[in-house]
């Protein structure tokens, strides 16, 4: 248990603002990727935050104890991003501002969050009950619809990323300000891309600064084309993916190639697709994921699992090898060659993924083991590229950008070099620290 003691740690700085600045700070998330939690604050007084989230690595990385506050955005339902918001309604009784589609899934996110803490024995600053009183303390909004807190007015925009993903336009007495959230720009199997607004102040993401976003129609036949050479020579392929949004990419890929695939779907990621499938206005083609909930073979017991063994694919989490059925299935599908891991996306440092990758080595139930099986990786990430940065910047036409939820690395340093030729001014914070502009 991380004992926060609301009021006594926090770094923000509580003292009146003056003039027409605006006040930001971040938690976590200014300097890294993930962790993420950010307060905003002018000279009306008014004081928002956004987001709340920590790293589940082990052990999990959680970013610095809010401040007092009552009202907290939540952009989307990963957990870097909404982890530790059940601490803020049992510590500040805050209130939660989300979609209907993330507010759907928050209850799952916190439980499980929960489950895997007591599990491995890791620290949680919440527990089962203040996770109830965060349930009922949450407020949903539609996307394109404007609310107000105090002195500003604001609205959720649809951003990419996953289905309820939103970014966040702030009017305030002085400034317009867009905050991207996790944001993609392009189409994705299950939602459409980002689209941009003008605005003076752009808090933008930036986890791809300085690496482009491969042809996605080019990986995913790559993707397809290494599936069907592992079944001709008899094998099962095992797709570790994210449950919130990348495992149901991945079986509509598998969907639109047409072939005769027996496709097994295991983990949290069916409880999500039914989520997914009950809010039709946040999707791309709910009537497609229908046919392909009907076309999949959902794993829900332990025959099921047995029978996905002979399977073609087999897609389940944990989508970076750090447990899940993902485990049970590499266990058994280790000792025979012709069987191969397809990882979907990035794996973490110290994720069971990262040492897949570099030791061919894993610690499954507790005992590390060789796996002696081909492992090819894929970037299926729906988070906008380096070119999708700088085109977005460009459409947004902000005089400053702040970049948050990126390595302070050469890749953002790059960004932040076109960007600063284009005549925008850059900024790159530090958290703990607060900031004016």
């Amino acid at each position: 248990m991380v004992l926060y003691t609301p009021g006594s740690t926090s770094s923000y700085d509580l003292t009146p603002i003056e003039n027409d600045d605006l006040r930001y700070h971040f938690l976590g998330g200014g300097s890294e990727i993930g962790n993420v939690g950010c307060i905003l604050e002018d000279a009306t007084g008014t004081r928002i935050q956004i987001d709340y989230g920590f790293v589940p690595s082990n052990p999990p990385n959680f970013p610095e104890e809010a401040p007092p506050i009552t009202d907290v955005i939540l952009t989307h339902s990963h957990i870097d991003h909404v982890g530790l918001a059940p601490w803020l309604v049992a510590s500040h009784d805050a209130n939660l501002h989300c979609t209907k589609m993330t507010a759907d899934l928050l209850e799952m996110i916190w439980r499980d969050t929960y489950k895997v803490s007591s599990i491995e024995g890791q620290p949680l600053p919440w527990d089962k009950r203040d996770l109830e009183e965060a349930l009922d303390h949450i407020i949903i909004h539609p996307f394109n619809s404007w609310v107000e807190i105090g002195e500003w007015k604001w609205q959720f925009i649809p951003a990419g990323h996953i289905p309820g993903a939103a970014m966040i336009e702030i009017h305030t007495p002085k400034r317009k300000i867009l905050w991207t959230g996790d944001f993609d720009t392009r189409d994705s199997p299950c939602v459409l891309g980002a689209q941009s607004i003008e605005v003076d102040i752009l808090f933008m993401e930036s986890t791809y600064a300085g690496n482009e976003q491969p042809n996605r129609e080019e990986e995913v036949q790559r993707f397809i084309n290494r599936i069907i050479e592992v079944v001709e020579h008899g094998g099962t392929c095992l797709v570790p993916a994210f449950a919130n949004g990348r495992g149901q990419n991945i079986l509509t890929y598998l969907w639109n190639s047409q072939l005769d695939l027996e496709v097994h779907f295991d983990g949290m990621g069916k409880k999500i697709l039914n989520h997914f499938i009950d809010n039709s206005d946040y999707v791309r083609d709910v009537e497609k994921l229908k046919e392909i909930k009907r076309w999949a073979r959902l794993v829900s017991s332990k025959s099921d699992r047995k029978k996905a063994l002979d399977g073609d694919v087999i897609v389940t989490t944990s989508g970076m090898l750090d447990g899940g059925p993902s485990h049970w299935y590499l266990n058994r599908l280790r000792h025979d060659q012709r069987n191969a891991i397809l990882l979907t996306g990035y794996q973490a440092e110290n994720s069971g993924g990262r040492r897949l990758l570099d030791e061919s080595r894993l610690e499954i139930f507790g005992k590390i083991v060789d796996i002696n099986l081909q492992v090819d990786q894929y970037s299926f990430s729906t988070h906008s590229g380096h070119s999708q940065l700088i085109q977005f910047t460009k459409e947004v036409n902000p005089s400053d950008v702040i970049l948050f939820h990126g390595n302070q690395n050469d890749g953002q340093e790059l960004l932040k070099k076109e960007l600063q030729d284009s005549g925008v001014t850059v900024h790159q914070p530090k958290n703990k620290r607060s900031y004016l502009l």
